[in-house]
């Protein structure tokens, strides 16, 4: 059984995602170089994992091409020892095979995996903005008024089956409310995914659960009641929740989450200039607090991942 080492914190920097779009920062990352870029500058800032999406070099918006993705991430992996952690969530109009295809030609050491379907909502972002960079913006944040982030028990049991069985990926399990804790819990009871388990605890996004403490509280007591002993977590928050939950996180013994993914503030009003600049301000607060700060090579042997010798990138 892997434990967690005393005082070791891994942090995750998601670089881009797919939720937020061009007009709202000129800080996300868009092209495969700057994707490359920001990725290699959170790792040497102090993140040991970096989680990543694609774009479209062209306008901005999620690709699921595992061209562009093969445009950045040998890239990443030349130039820094970080875990590289490929999404299979991809964005909300893409379908499953879309998503996977990346991942199956890169066989990177983690992939994310949601544990469910939900309401996946952006839409209130697009009263923020009158003017757009791209016309793709606005409709498409409109559109998950009505659009289903779809991950069945299906789905993710075909996941497991070609990325866990088929090339030895470990999984950042996504986790947007407490129901997924379940769901996790019954895939392994089933014989899916091999333990010690990575949950990814996520607050603040539309359709999943709220950022109250209460419920961060209350997402832990039953990860260890479900879990035991034989898991390793990390939080999220969205937007103004982030620093705050990491913080909290750590407090309780847990790993973290930053990146312009999940917030594009360094501060209250205050757009941050780069993914680097949000892995500093969490690795400031936790070293502030008597943590450590967890290497590549500690993370590997925390989540027991196969080794960054073993992917195709």
């Amino acid at each position: 059984m892997a434990k967690k080492k005393s005082n070791k914190v891994i942090i995750t920097c998601a670089v881009t995602g797919s939720i937020h779009t061009p007009t709202m920062s000129d800080a996300l990352p868009l092209t495969p170089d700057e994707i490359a870029q920001q990725a290699i500058a959170a790792a040497e800032a102090g993140a040991a994992i970096l989680h990543l999406h694609a774009r479209d070099p062209k306008d901005g918006r999620p690709t699921p091409d595992p061209k562009v993705f093969m445009e950045f991430l040998p890239r990443i992996k030349q130039n820094c020892d970080a875990v590289v952690n490929i999404t299979t969530g991809g964005g909300i109009t893409m379908t499953v095979e879309e998503r996977l295809a990346a991942p199956l030609l890169a066989s990177p050491e983690m992939c994310s995996l949601n544990m469910g379907s939900m309401n996946f909502a952006l839409h209130p972002l697009a009263d923020r903005y009158d003017n757009w960079k791209h016309d793709w913006e606005k409709p498409y944040l409109l559109g998950t008024k009505d659009g289903i982030f779809r991950n069945t028990f299906s789905d993710i049991e075909k996941i497991y089956r070609l990325l866990g069985e088929g090339h030895g990926v470990k999984f950042e399990h996504e986790c947007y409310d407490v129901g997924h804790l379940y769901n996790l819990a019954h895939c392994l009871d089933s014989g899916l995914f091999r333990p010690p388990v990575f949950l990814q605890l996520i607050f603040g996004v539309l359709g999943g659960i709220g950022s109250d403490v209460d419920n961060l509280m209350f997402m832990k007591r039953t990860a260890d009641k479900l879990f035991g002993d034989d898991y390793q977590w990390s939080v999220l928050a969205a937007g103004r929740a982030q620093m705050p939950f990491a913080t909290q996180a750590a407090i309780m013994g847990g790993n973290v989450r930053v990146g312009l993914e999940d917030s594009l503030f360094i501060g209250r009003g205050k757009l941050a200039t780069s993914n680097a600049e949000q892995v500093a301000k969490i690795r400031r607060i936790l070293e502030e607090l008597g943590h450590e700060i967890a290497t590549p090579a500690e993370a590997r042997e925390m989540l027991g991942l196969k080794g960054g010798d073993m992917v195709k990138f």
